[in-house]
């Protein structure tokens, strides 16, 4: 199981490799369940767009996504999350959802509000 959430967080890589100052990082917490997450790093100022307005987006948006909560937040149960990082939980997406939170974050990431 551990490989299918590793696929899935390489596929939202995949969707914003190639976006200036976007830096992606695999962790795994060392919480129970041992699954990884994805650590989106990006520039505000580049991107033109702050984390909040991102979550708002995702949250707002059709289908509405919902990141995890240590997203803008500073490090927390083993995440090393700060103010400029989207945390991606990949163990409940089903299959195909992967690639539409990859298409939506890169939307996110590259539209300024």
């Amino acid at each position: 199981m551990q490989g299918d959430y590793q696929k899935r967080v390489d596929l939202i890589v995949a969707a914003v490799k190639g976006i200036p100052s976007v830096t992606t990082q695999t962790v795994v917490p060392n919480i129970a369940n041992h699954v990884p997450h994805l650590l989106i790093r990006f520039d505000p100022s580049v991107r033109g767009v702050t984390t909040e307005q991102i979550l708002t987006a995702l949250r707002e948006g059709k289908p509405s996504i919902e990141l995890n909560p240590n997203s803008g937040q500073p490090p927390n149960q083993g995440i090393p999350s700060d103010a400029n990082t989207l945390v991606v939980g990949v163990w409940m997406l089903q299959p195909g959802e992967d690639s539409i939170v990859g298409r939506r974050i890169r939307e996110a990431l590259t539209s300024k509000t």
